[in-house]
């Protein structure tokens, strides 16, 4: 049977600064995953641009204070008969108003002679009446151009002082403009470092199931190994989290499945409710990885169902509160007692998420034991050496294997339970080891 692995995408915020961090909604909705910001800033760097946009924003205020008092001087100025402006208006409009008068004057000039022509008794007078009158129409053609003239000129005078008024007036809207502006970034800054104090996104810190085969046969065991990589430029604290799920099953009733992982010192249960953290490193350096053992039994009466396991790695470390990896899961599927398990090539095994026609080169030799059934990820046979951890336990530790490179890519909980409850209990985890 052809069997796929599943990878969904966790969601993200977006702020000014190009920011996009984790969110305890769900994920799901109407079963279509989110996308989800690659590339997201460190801790550091959000602590830096907080910083910067406090800054601008200070900045900003000081330059407002500066424009408003240049504003109110430059309006007082203008305001002023002795500025060039104000005097040129001033001159303007009293050239206008005389030119008015001129004009009033020349029109009773033109009645005056309207009426002399009027009254004239004689050709003689009539004559001289009408050469008056003509005269005055003359004056009056004349006043009246002066005056247009003087009107234009005038109202350039007045559009000049009212253009430098406006211009003062843009100017200090400029600063005003970026003191809201600044303000805004400033707030999209800080939300942005407030969320990322709950968890910061950080791919290198990945955490894969070497081993675990894609079917299970009822009544049988499984060994397989969770491995821890840091990826990361940086020596973590990590919490691994695990979660094995079988569909349909509710919550807080004992399932089909019983999951344990072990350090080295015993072997603890696995809590089949939701996502626990397991086998605390307190030390990683960047490049090692360290392995976890589980061991997944299945009751011997368990039907045919769906399956999945859901893996991650949380951290903090001196520079961030809190780091959460990819959350990456595998499906796959139970078959009841004396099945007989399809094969999946074990010379293309692949990865978490990843399609069937894009599976890598590596291949995986299994440690389930009665499946038949290849493992979903190879095993490593590196040499490695022990650290001991908070549960009084060793883990082994080795190298970093290229095969596990970071896939670059967070997965989203299981649609039964619900990516906040996944991304609620990493993050409250991870805080409480801040």
């Amino acid at each position: 049977m052809k069997f796929r692995r599943s990878l969904s995408v966790a969601a993200a915020v977006a702020v000014a600064t190009p920011v996009a961090l984790f969110t305890a909604a769900p994920v799901f909705a109407a079963g279509t995953p989110t996308a989800q910001t690659q590339n997201q800033p460190t801790y550091a760097e959000l602590e830096k641009a907080a910083a910067d946009a406090k800054k601008e924003y200070e900045d900003a205020l000081a330059a407002e204070k500066e424009g408003r008092k240049t504003l109110e001087a430059t309006l007082a100025a203008l305001d002023s008969d002795t500025h060039p402006l104000k005097a040129a208006t001033i001159t303007a409009n009293k050239a206008a108003e005389d030119a008015a008068d001129a004009e009033a004057a020349a029109e009773k000039a033109v009645k005056d002679a309207e009426a002399a022509v009027e009254a004239a008794a004689t050709d003689a007078e009539k004559a001289e009446a009408q050469q008056a009158l003509e005269a005055a129409e003359a004056d009056l053609a004349e006043a009246t151009e002066a005056k247009q003239e003087a009107d234009a000129t005038a109202e350039e005078a007045q559009t000049a002082l009212d253009d430098a008024r406006v211009a003062a007036v843009r100017e200090y809207g400029k600063l005003k403009t970026a003191v809201d502006e600044a303000l805004e970034a400033e707030e999209a800054a800080e939300e942005a470092l407030g969320t990322a104090k709950e968890c910061v996104r950080e791919d290198g810190l990945t955490a894969l199931a070497v081993g675990l085969p894609s079917e299970v046969v009822a009544g049988t065991t499984v060994d397989f190994t969770l491995r821890v990589t840091n990826g990361s430029e940086r020596t973590l604290s990590v919490d691994p989290l695990a979660f094995v799920h079988v569909d349909g099953e509710p919550s807080g009733a004992k399932g089909s499945l019983e999951v344990k992982w072990s350090n080295g010192s015993g072997w603890n249960a696995l809590d089949g409710n939701q996502p626990e953290h397991i086998a605390r490193i307190d030390t990683m350096e960047p490049g090692e990885h360290s392995d976890v053992k589980l061991r997944m039994e299945v009751a011997s009466g368990a039907g045919a169902a769906d399956a999945f396991a859901l893996f991650a790695a949380d951290a903090s470390d001196p520079y961030k509160p809190c780091v959460l990896g990819p959350m990456n899961r595998y499906d796959f599927e139970l078959l009841p007692a004396d099945s007989d398990p399809g094969t999946v090539d074990e010379a293309d095994p692949g990865k978490p998420g990843e399609d069937d026609d894009k599976r890598p080169d590596t291949a995986g030799t299994g440690t389930g034991t009665g499946t038949g059934t290849s493992p979903q990820g190879g095993t490593s046979k590196q040499t490695v050496r022990t650290s001991a951890t908070d549960t009084g336990g060793t883990l082994a530790r080795t190298g970093t294997s290229p095969a596990l490179a970071p896939l670059g890519i967070a997965s989203a909980a299981a649609v039964a339970l619900g990516a906040g409850t996944v991304l609620f209990t990493r993050r409250r985890k991870a805080a409480d080891n801040s």
